[in-house]
């Protein structure tokens, strides 16, 4: 993706499944106008999901998936099924492709459950209509293409487009917090973890908000907050800060001057917020030997001081006082089985769509585990997370009323 496409995260999600030799990688170079799958008559050709950024009109930016079969078998089969079903978690909208010469089978079926339960919205495409002689009426939800002639594959993308919820109201990162020719201050530190040349992903998107919004953002390193602060002649609407630096912004940050971070801001841009906050009460009480898993959505090269497997272990174990266990995955990982834990610390999720993320939070929810994020998790150590929501007081409101 280039400096300037739209992040992956706020890409329609469209994943193909379906049975091996169904069709979906012919089926996903005719939706896209592209060679971008690798198309054979061997069965399993596809091994591991393929993703692609594009426009597809007339929807816009997506990311496309192409899946293994869901049909593969022995041990490597297994793994890709698995992998294929992981996809599922961050699909907005699936397409079933079934091989129409030979029909529906038990496995299709059982994958049209899977996206029921999950509420993915969904079309089945009956490819390889070219081969048949006969087309009766496929039935709601049901449409017959072909890849190999191109036939529907218009009416294939519209419906597609059509099953995307595009939510105009949606949510602004931080830009229906302010007004025209506010001033907003981004703390940014610019240490070891801060990639060369360039700003991480949540910063860039909330400067670009808060332009959107006519407003002013003023960027600032942790050290220089106070001397900026006192040279801007007016206060500025909000501070936005790193997490890692929340202890010092807040102390040098007038406090009637509205503070959070930028992980709390992406917490509630993905649809989390109440829960992580919610969540962030599994800091106390902790116990010895109590297993944490540190979840990151990216995968990055670590640093010496790393917040995620360096920092924040540290701050909790002197938060907690206790000695503690930790694990850590990264990127499209994430464990099945949550029972052990007892607390999930989550990154900003920047890198991950807003469903990936809700879908993490209720599964830590159905097994009882709280899960926070870094931004949350650090603001209530310090004893500053009551401040750092304030400026959604629905959300500080649920976080009282819980205790």
């Amino acid at each position: 993706m280039g400096l300037n496409d739209t992040p992956s995260a706020n890409r329609v999600h469209i994943g193909f499944f379906g049975r091996r030799n169904a069709g979906k990688s012919s089926l996903v170079n005719a939706v896209t106008g592209q060679d971008l799958a690798v198309v054979s008559e061997v069965m399993g050709t596809t091994t591991d999901p393929v993703y692609k950024s594009m426009e597809l009109l007339p929807l816009g930016p997506v990311m496309i998936i192409d899946t293994p079969g869901l049909d593969d078998v022995g041990s490597l089969g297994e793994k890709r099924v698995r992998k294929a079903k992981q996809v599922l978690n961050k699909t907005d909208v699936a397409v079933l492709v079934v091989d129409s010469t030979s029909g529906m089978t038990q496995a299709d079926r059982e994958l049209l459950d899977l996206f029921v339960s999950k509420d993915i919205p969904h079309i089945t495409a009956l490819n390889k209509s070219d081969l048949l002689a006969d087309r009766p009426d496929p039935g709601p939800g049901r449409m017959h293409v072909s890849a190999a002639t191109g036939d529907k594959i218009k009416e294939l993308k519209e419906t597609i487009a059509s099953l995307a919820k595009t939510d105009d109201a949606k949510l602004r990162i931080v830009g229906d917090l302010i007004n025209p020719s506010d001033f907003v201050v981004l703390v940014v530190p610019i240490d070891k973890a801060a990639p060369k040349g360039r700003l991480i992903l949540p910063q860039q998107q909330t400067i670009r908000d808060i332009l959107e919004a006519d407003a002013a953002a003023v960027v600032v390193k942790e050290f220089e907050l106070r001397d900026v602060l006192a040279g801007l002649g007016r206060k500025p609407a909000l501070i936005v800060t790193d997490s890692q630096v929340f202890a010092k912004v807040s102390a040098d940050a007038p406090p009637d001057v509205p503070l959070t971070s930028f992980s709390i801001l992406f917490a509630r841009y993905k649809g989390i917020l109440e829960g992580v906050a919610i969540g962030a009460k599994g800091l106390d009480g902790l116990k010895d030997g109590d297993k944490i898993l540190i979840a990151e959505g990216c995968t990055h090269h670590r640093q010496c001081d790393d917040i995620g497997t360096v920092k924040l272990p540290r701050w909790i174990r002197n938060y907690a006082g206790v000695e503690l266990e930790f694990s850590y995955v990264s990127g499209g990982d994430f464990p099945e089985d949550l029972s052990s834990l007892a607390l999930i610390i989550h990154c900003g999720g920047c890198m991950l769509n807003e469903r990936e993320v809700r879908y993490r939070l209720k599964c830590a929810q159905d097994q009882g585990v709280p899960m926070t994020n870094f931004g949350t998790a650090i603001a209530h150590m310090q004893g500053i997370l009551k401040r750092s929501l304030s400026v959604f007081p629905h959300i500080l409101a649920e976080l009282e009323d819980v205790g």
